[in-house]
């Protein structure tokens, strides 16, 4: 049984701190449908369009009939430890200050038979169940979990390396004055967050759900606008070297499209607050959780943007919005590829029409912000990079896939 995470100790400021290592993360392009996969919390693996055969490790032809016709689905996760072993020394620097370190061979009841980073409830003999993982370098891995859950699991060593669980983790909530915000500071506290520090531009105004907020465990309000680049920049020289995960929870929602609106204010105010704010989040903050990628248990582990799935493909009657929210999913990908050196994860969590205000006069289904806020800490736990939460932003992916511009036809006249 796993041992239960004890609260970290407060660090010794003289101490140096650990810089961030790498495992190695080279993979050949068929290889990185395992990491699509993985950045999605699936388990697929390669299947043969003609023969069927399930193929592992990736390969450009099947081994059995030749055929090229392959693509990666989702299979049966579960299978059997069949051997084990612990190696204790390893000339690689990353596994080096990590040993020692179990790895073992699963075979699958689906065929495979896939060597494993072990999770240290497995037992030889025992059934296991295969999930894919990214590891600090952004790679996909497999890694072995006991087939049924056992108590404090999310605690073992390895698999925390490889999540961004927020148990005993500061949470910075950058805007906590709209529903979002206030779901995701709940949902930070149960989840075991060691504080989440809730930012409030100009907090002596009142707003509602402000006294809920403060009553909230564990919670700090802060100054913070992401407007302004003096709030962000002067919150981050004090707390910047202490927030292990940051969610971007500032929005600026407003229906209409690009030519009705006739200026360019609304506009201005999407980018700065949406846009602009996750630029300064990131230039503020983003040195300090890249430097701060291998510190310990509670080391900087995630940045969150919260992004429309209509930052893949436009919905006019929300046009401008829908611009705006692309532009952040491009820098988020920007993001993605500065902070993997440091081992940290840029998690983008697509959502559709949420149960707010700004998308009263759209019809259901729409999307609680408790639902979404709890979904997010569900990603971090599993180490996923991108989810797609409720109905309708499972409904646009899938369609997406399908035909890109009979999507776009089809938003262009709801």
């Amino acid at each position: 049984m796993s041992t239960p995470l004890v609260r970290p100790k407060r660090k010794n400021p003289l101490a140096r701190t650990r810089l961030p290592l790498l495992p190695q993360g080279a993979r050949s392009r068929t290889a990185l449908g395992l990491t699509a996969a993985a950045a999605e919390g699936r388990f697929a693996l390669q299947v043969c369009g003609d023969c069927a055969h399930i193929l592992y490790p990736p390969r450009d032809v099947c081994p059995r009939c030749l055929s090229a016709r392959l693509t990666f689905g989702d299979v049966d996760p579960y299978g059997r430890l069949v051997a084990e072993t612990t190696i204790r020394v390893s000339t690689d620097p990353y596994f080096r200050e990590r040993m020692p370190w179990r790895v073992g061979i699963v075979r699958l009841d689906a065929g495979p038979v896939i060597v494993a980073h072990l999770h240290g409830d497995t037992i030889e003999g025992e059934r296991v169940k295969l999930v894919l993982k990214l590891d600090k370098s952004g790679s996909a891995v497999m890694f072995a979990l006991p087939a049924q859950e056992t108590p404090h699991m999310q605690a073992d060593p390895h698999l925390r390396e490889m999540t961004c669980d927020p148990h005993y983790r500061r949470v910075l909530i950058s805007d906590g004055r709209n529903a979002v915000g206030q779901a995701m500071t709940k949902a930070f506290s149960e989840a075991g967050a060691s504080i989440v520090f809730v930012g409030v531009a100009d907090p002596w105004k009142p707003f509602p759900g402000m006294a809920e907020l403060s009553k909230i465990e564990r919670v700090e309000i802060v100054a913070l606008d992401v407007t302004d680049t003096e709030s962000v920049t002067e919150l981050a020289a004090q707390n910047g070297g202490r927030i292990d995960i940051i969610v971007n929870t500032g929005e600026h929602v407003r229906p209409g499209g690009i030519i009705a609106r006739g200026n360019l204010s609304i506009a201005r105010d999407e980018m700065d607050i949406r846009y602009f704010g996750m630029l300064r989040l990131a230039q503020a903050f983003g040195p300090a959780l890249r430097f701060r990628g291998a510190d310990g248990a509670n080391s900087a582990t995630a940045f969150v943007n919260l992004l429309s799935v209509h930052a893949l493909m436009n919905w006019p009657a929300y046009g401008a919005h829908s611009a705006a929210e692309a532009a952040c999913l491009s820098a988020s990908q920007c993001m993605r590829a500065e902070l993997r050196p440091g081992g940290v994860r840029v998690l983008n969590a697509f959502f559709g029409p949420l149960e707010t205000e700004w998308f009263q006069t759209v019809p259901p289904p729409k999307l609680a912000p408790a639902a979404l806020a709890k979904a997010v800490v569900a990603a971090l736990k599993d180490g996923n990079e991108d989810i797609f939460v409720g109905d309708i932003a499972w409904d646009i992916r899938e369609r997406l896939k399908a035909n890109p511009k009979a999507l776009e036809r089809e938003l262009g006249s709801q």
